[in-house]
């Protein structure tokens, strides 16, 4: 496959060169190995107008037709799988089976969202009044998707926003642009000019997207410090705007689990991706009973498991995706060291100059520590133990996040209660990491305004709109 291929931004239906470029880099070899568009200035004008100039007649497009054009886009999708995985893997680094997990998932979920309706809500129907509530569009809609999983979150902007009627311009993460790019490529014989525009371009072009007049919406998934510089840009002109922020997610683990039954799930569900998600357990609290047991376990699949270049035969878990993340997450390691915390690490990280780090397992660390308080965002789980539920309950949403939780227990009811009493927005009783279209995602506290995905996904890019007709006596 050419990395080396010239990489081009879609505005307004045609491809559009930068007027300078940004390095991608391999994350499992630290070089760059293909350039991507480096936005002006002018370009994101040029792209807003076409987005705009392309609103009302997408908008009046009957929505059966805007549903047919997302499947097409999927089955798009689906026909350049390899190459987007491929590609996908060489610049974020997840393993190339992973990566094609992904890709699949997104065109799928673009058929998904095609099936879902807005809906039209009559509150009276009588001889003296008739009274609905429709959902309309916004207007154009700026989008921003993250480096962790690239093709995904951009999907879950795409496909609701453009059901709903309106027109987009995405940027992707300067460290993952090009899956996005290619998207934008593939659909452009699909969708009329200026509905989609995919522009690429460095740390500028986000806060240039933010504040620019010309959006009504603003679709964002990064973190929490990033989102509320967004909202602040975003309260300018009094964008709507949806935030899918950080977490520090918890899962608590009762008494009766059968740890061998469970041990795989739940190690996958705090390190899958290289832990580069934002639902990933980042505390893993423990009742003692099986405490032991179930850190055993842990380290044993951690030995097992295989870090190395996504592009590999057998290699389970990747690199940091970028330097950045990789020096924040190697400071929270050396604070851990330099408390003199317990460090259980797995299987050995390859040489060279990728950005890895080892799975690292920490030995029951005081509820203060960083590596706690913290989002790590990389394969370090802090796995602490507790006897009572009422205090690991309270323990477990003192956080200023609120994205996801999970609890683990042979007693579903009893797990349900608990459940029930964590303060995010969702939590997962015998699993985790699940996430259906057709089921709303969001966070509580810090962790996010708004919500993706379900019908409630696809409202936060429409606005009611209520008519009250005075029918003759």
């Amino acid at each position: 496959m050419d990395f080396n291929a010239a990489y081009v931004m879609t505005i307004n239906g045609e491809p559009v060169a930068g007027e300078g470029t940004i390095d991608v880099v391999n994350p499992a070899t630290g070089a760059v190995f293909a350039t991507a568009p480096d936005c002006s200035k002018a370009q994101l004008d040029d792209a807003v107008a076409a987005a705009r100039t392309a609103y009302p007649a997408w908008r009046d497009t009957p929505i059966e037709e805007r549903a047919d054009m997302l499947v097409k886009m999927s089955d798009a999708m689906a026909a350049h799988a390899d190459e987007l995985a491929r590609l996908f893997t060489t610049e974020q680094g997840r393993p190339l089976d992973a990566a094609r997990m992904e890709v699949g998932g997104a065109a799928q979920w673009l058929k998904a969202i095609a099936s879902m309706r807005p809906p039209v809500n009559v509150a009276e129907d009588s001889d003296t009044q008739y009274v609905e509530t429709r959902y309309v569009p916004l207007g154009v809609v700026c989008a921003i998707s993250p480096w962790n999983f690239p093709v995904t979150l951009a999907v879950v902007k795409i496909a609701p926003a453009l059901l709903a009627g309106n027109t987009m311009v995405l940027k992707p993460s300067p460290f993952t642009p090009l899956c996005t790019l290619r998207m934008g490529e593939i659909f452009r014989d699909i969708l009329p000019p200026g509905v989609l525009n995919i522009i690429s371009g460095g740390d500028d072009l986000g806060p240039w997207m933010t504040a620019h007049p010309g959006f009504d919406k603003i679709s964002f998934t990064g973190s929490t410090a990033t989102g509320k510089r967004v909202m602040e840009n975003a309260a300018k002109d009094l964008k709507k705007v949806t935030l899918e922020l950080g977490g520090n997610d918890a899962a608590i683990v009762l008494p009766d689990v059968d740890v061998d039954a469970v041990a795989q799930q739940i190690f996958f569900g705090a390190f899958f991706n290289t832990a580069q998600i934002c639902v990933a357990t980042k505390r893993l609290y423990v009742h003692e009973d099986v405490y032991d047991a179930l850190r055993d376990k842990l380290l044993e699949i951690s030995n097992a498991t295989k870090v190395g270049d996504g592009s590999q035969q057998g290699v389970n878990l990747g690199p940091i995706q970028n330097k950045r993340q990789y020096e924040r997450v190697m400071d929270l390691l050396d604070d851990a060291k330099t408390n003199g915390l317990t460090l259980l690490q797995g299987s050995e990280i390859p040489d060279g100059g990728g950005y890895f780090v080892p799975v690292t397992i920490v030995d029951n660390p005081p509820e203060a520590s960083r590596v706690v308080q913290e989002e790590a965002f990389g394969p370090i789980l802090p796995m602490l133990k507790f006897t009572d539920v009422e205090d690991v309950i309270e323990r477990a949403n003192d956080s200023e996040y609120g994205l996801a939780g999970a609890v683990w227990s042979k007693d579903t009811d009893k797990a349900i209660e608990i459940a029930r009493r964590m303060e995010t927005g969702t939590i997962w009783v015998n699993q985790n990491l699940r996430v259906r279209p057709d089921t709303p995602f969001g966070g509580h506290k810090q962790s996010g305004i708004g919500v993706e995905y379900g019908i409630e996904g696809l409202l936060e890019f429409m606005a009611p709109q209520s008519i009250m007709v005075a029918k003759s006596a």
